[in-house]
């Protein structure tokens, strides 16, 4: 594909640059490990350029200073949460990445309880042993029309009106059913479908919570009448074809695809969904083949792009699905977005696997565990894979004591 770029040419002025762009976009981490790059590179290719260097180096301790805050403040936004180990790791972070002595200080302060909220005794607790304390999470309840005025804000135009107006207990069944409680959003969306005018939109919605319940032929049954009547209607199409797939009747899922309207069977949804049976029938060859005609045809859809990587992924190539998900990268960073934290895992993840233990690669695990917390556990783990390959025992050990901690099991 022309429009793949990889990077391994590059001098480093133009790792530079992406630094200087990260930097802005305030993707410390991405910026450090970009400066750090071209500083590499530099060493390389022109040792001698002594005011790129220092420039570089400039770069490098601003950043690190940067993602120190950045750290330092997501750690006491934790503690204000409650989740006062996540924010005791957070403060450990950006005390190393710091050379501040103010900073250090400030950070020593809330690691010894000085300047939080933290009773000294969970302070105490925390300090000895993590793994004794019990985080309390805070949850907020949301009023149900609050939440339900949400979830339509999410929908088609079209759809936002008119299920506004299905009454009462569409409203207690939607909710229901966006918040896992399926029996009871079976029961109020068939009562609000006997409730309202038989061409609604209602049966797609009961579809989904029949679908949730894996009472699948129920689904494909409304879904088969729902489409006659809806025959635009994109979302239809898409929980049609989870029924579908969901009961491996692949082929009825293509030929449902095929046979849609003109006017959307050439559109990017519908396309989506046919590459997506493709993949999900195991036929990964055809898949790669249509994922990339049609990445090349929208000239560039991350998407697209995220499936043909796992279609890479599931082949087996592992280079070409890491060359993509770099591309991936690249173009959030050119669309001056945030990176998914998916993708940067997934980015992490093969280079891994390919033997990659590189700082770069460090650096990306350490970045996610801020932006992705749910997965603090598995970052923790792969820092510590990391400085077990170099041979450094004792940052394998801390970072292990942090996974540990997040995985012990509920008391009580």
């Amino acid at each position: 594909m022309g429009f793949l770029k990889i990077f391994s040419g590059k001098g480093p002025e133009e790792y530079e640059h992406r630094g200087d762009e990260f930097f802005e976009l305030k993707e410390y981490g991405a910026a450090k490990l970009e400066y750090e790059t071209a500083l590499d590179k530099m060493r390389k290719k022109a040792p001698d350029d002594t005011d790129l260097g220092n420039r570089l180096r400039e770069k490098i301790l601003k950043s690190r200073e940067r993602l120190a805050l950045q750290h330092k403040h997501n750690g006491e936004l934790l503690r204000e949460s409650g989740d006062y180990e996540g924010a005791m790791e957070l403060f450990n972070l950006a005390r190393e990445l710091t050379d501040d002595s103010e900073l250090k200080a400030e950070i020593g302060n809330l690691l010894n309880g000085k300047q939080s909220h933290i009773p000294q005794e969970d302070v105490e607790v925390l300090q000895s042993d993590p793994q004794e304390q019990e985080i309390e999470i805070q949850e907020w309840h949301v009023e149900e029309d609050e939440y339900f005025t949400a979830l339509c804000g999410a929908l088609p135009d079209e759809a936002q009106d008119a299920y506004r107006g299905y009454g009462e207990a569409f409203i207690k069944g939607y909710v229901a059913l966006n918040s896992g409680d399926y029996e009871l959003a079976l029961t109020k969306l068939s009562q609000a479908m006997e409730e309202n005018h038989p061409d609604s939109l209602i049966p797609l919605e009961l579809a989904t919570a029949y679908l949730n319940l894996k009472r699948y032929d129920d689904a494909v049954a409304l879904l088969e009448l729902f489409v006659t009547k809806h025959p635009d209607y994109i979302p239809g199409y898409q929980i049609f074809c989870e029924a579908l797939w969901a009961i491996n009747r692949f082929d009825e899922a293509d030929d449902l695809l095929l046979s849609c309207p003109q006017a959307i069977v050439e559109s990017t949804p519908v396309l989506h969904l046919r590459g997506e049976s493709l993949y999900r029938s195991g036929r990964y060859e055809d898949a790669e083949v249509f994922y990339r005609k049609l990445l090349e045809s929208l000239n560039w859809d991350e998407l697209t792009a995220l499936s043909l990587a796992a279609t890479y992924e599931a082949l087996g190539k592992k280079q070409e699905a890491l060359a993509l998900y770099s591309e991936i990268m690249s173009q959030c960073q050119s669309c001056r977005m945030r990176i998914n934290p998916f993708v940067k895992q997934k980015y992490a993840d093969i280079s891994m696997e390919l033997g990659d233990h590189s700082a770069q690669i460090l650096e990306i695990y350490l970045s996610l565990v801020d932006e992705d917390p749910a997965g603090r556990e598995n970052h923790f783990r792969k820092v510590e894979q990391i400085y077990i390959a170099k041979g450094n025992e004792r940052e394998a050990r801390r970072y292990r004591a942090f996974a540990d901690s997040l995985n012990k099991p509920p008391t009580g």
